[in-house]
């Protein structure tokens, strides 16, 4: 993958606090995140990620769970 599509410096920084924000929410819920999902959105936003492919990453997760 090219460096032309990865996330800024800056636009990971600001995806990585609304996670945090996020990730709050989901406590006052009490639906917290798993820590296997923590590390996937860690993994995203440590390889710069762009949203796209990060969407596309879970609805794929999600379609193969969801054939199980």
């Amino acid at each position: 993958m090219s460096n032309a599509a990865k996330l800024s410096p800056d636009e990971v920084e600001e995806a990585r606090k609304r996670r945090i924000v996020a990730m709050h929410l989901q406590e006052i819920e009490g639906n917290p995140l798993t820590p296997e999902e923590v590390a996937m959105f860690e993994m995203f936003e440590r390889e710069a990620w762009p949203h796209d492919r990060c969407l596309a990453y879970i609805l794929a997760k999600a379609k193969t769970l969801a054939a199980e």
